[in-house]
């Protein structure tokens, strides 16, 4: 039995996708150095002094390796089988964070052991993961099959959430929301992506431009409701493909514009939000006497899109008024534009352009960053490592360092399409959002493109929870991978 073990164990490490393990090598070691250059001291400039933060990183790395390593020896099948109970544990563990953990800068989402602090909403990424792996891998179960399953997938994403949202956690939440790309994969609609990118839109829309105002409505409203017009329109002339009714509605909907541009033209008083819902309603009404005698699903998805763009429209207000908190407005609206704020919640991310522009195309040199040396930029070290890349290693390095993290993307994807179950595949997908998020929104807020809302970049920022995290999440992927190989031969 023992000889059994030890050839699997041995099979396991032969099958390994090593391309994989070489680029989470190679990311892990320029995280490592990329922390010491941006927490460099002059006075003490020991790479592996474990009182620096650069030691410790290279501790967490080696802690991380023993783990990877430790589940590359595990059945794995165990992973299949207890995925519901691991994700059970991780949500009680969660729930305990919120009681027990201290405030930390606002929050209570970390556990703290003696000098060591953990995170678990970071180790409730594999834990959601294996999870919903673990729904697409039930009997005959599919996405679309019906709407119960939807909500089961949607379950099981938002109960994390909903938890790190009670820990005043919003940045650590927010990365579960990636998971719903896995759903597009297994055969979700694009409608619901569609209706995503529409709800940014709106949103960012709406919070920008609150003045002038038009038709005494604010500018972000105005404009949001001639798209919300316009894409109706557009859904019943190519998603609904009706010529006459989405002919018959855009003639409704300029022809009107016309008249109300007149009246405004020649000082008559038009309400405008009187006008747009008295347009958009006889639209609907104009699309429910046509309905029946055509496809009546899409154009009852058409209508829903139209009446709950207007009633998220009439939600951002309240949630960014009453829901964010003061920070979080001031973080959103640095990064819109509408403030500066250079000392307040603008200072970081400004401090970061400067040091990533200062770089220039090949950067000052390795220990030789000014902003970095002097600690203009606050969490240089965690959230914000990726400009000691730009300010150092400057545009050659930082786009080096982005092609790493577009070839383990790559890496996972290939290897998610080269699963035969659905358990698999659907982990394989979950790892591959998770690390687009990431890596999208923290490079994001370094360079002013995203708001602050303090996630890490992937293998590079300091932390054990981290950093623990990502291996977890990685390496059962690899080990599920090699276990593909096992059971071919």
């Amino acid at each position: 039995m023992a000889s059994k073990n030890t050839d699997a164990d041995v099979s396991a490490f032969k099958a390994i996708d090593w391309v994989t393990i070489l680029l989470y090598l190679v990311l892990v070691t320029f995280g490592a150095i990329s922390i010491y250059a941006a927490s460099y001291d002059f006075d003490n400039a020991s790479l592996f002094d474990f009182n620096e933060f650069s030691g410790k990183q290279i501790l967490w790395i080696g802690l991380s390796i023993l783990i990877g390593g430790g589940i590359m020896l595990t059945d794995y099948r165990i992973y299949k089988t207890y995925a519901y109970p691991i994700y059970i544990v991780v949500l009680l563990l969660l729930i305990v964070t919120i009681f027990i953990a201290p405030d930390t800068k606002g929050s209570h989402s970390w556990l703290k052991f003696g000098p060591v602090s953990l995170q678990p909403a970071e180790f409730g990424k594999f834990a959601t993961a294996l999870a919903l792996a673990k729904l697409f891998d039930s009997y005959n179960f599919n996405l679309n099959a019906n709407i119960s399953n939807y909500f089961r997938a949607l379950i099981i994403i938002f109960l994390p959430i909903i938890l790190i949202l009670l820990q005043r956690e919003t940045g650590s939440a927010l990365v579960y929301i990636s998971f719903i790309f896995v759903l597009y994969r297994e055969g979700m609609s694009g409608l619901v992506l569609f209706s995503v990118l529409c709800a940014v839109t709106f949103f960012v829309v709406a919070v920008k431009f609150a003045t002038p105002l038009v038709l005494g409505l604010p500018l972000g409203e105005f404009t949001v409701f001639v798209i919300i017009m316009l894409v109706y329109a557009l859904m019943l002339l190519f998603y609904c493909k009706d010529v006459i009714v989405a002919r018959n509605v855009i003639y409704g909907f300029a022809g009107s514009g016309v008249v109300v541009a007149l009246l405004t033209l020649f000082g008559v008083p038009v309400n405008g939000l009187a006008y747009f819902l008295l347009m958009l309603t006889g639209g609907i009404i104009y699309t429910l006497l046509a309905m029946f005698h055509h496809r009546i699903g899409k154009y009852i998805i058409t209508i829903s899109f139209a009446v709950t763009s207007v009633l998220f429209l009439y939600s951002v207000n309240y949630v960014f008024g009453n829901i964010l908190e003061p920070h979080q407005q001031l973080r959103i609206k640095v990064a819109l534009g509408i403030e500066e704020n250079l000392q307040g919640a603008g200072y970081n991310v400004n401090q970061s352009k400067i040091a990533i522009g200062s770089g220039g195309l090949t950067g000052k040199g390795f220990l030789n960053g000014t902003q970095t040396k002097l600690k203009y930029v606050p969490e240089q070290h965690t959230d914000f490592i990726f400009c000691t890349i730009g300010e150092e290693e400057g545009f050659v390095g930082a786009t080096a360092v982005l092609i790493l993290y577009l070839a383990l993307i790559l890496r996972i994807i290939h290897i998610a399409e080269r699963q035969r179950t659905a358990f698999e595949r659907v982990y394989a997908y979950c790892v591959v959002s998770i690390l687009i998020f990431h890596l999208g929104i923290n490079v994001g807020m370094v360079i002013g493109l995203c708001p602050v809302i303090g996630i890490p970049l992937p293998f590079f920022s300091y932390g054990g929870s981290s950093l623990w995290g990502f291996t977890i999440l990685l390496f059962i992927l690899l080990r599920l991978d090699a276990a593909r190989k096992e059971r071919m031969d």
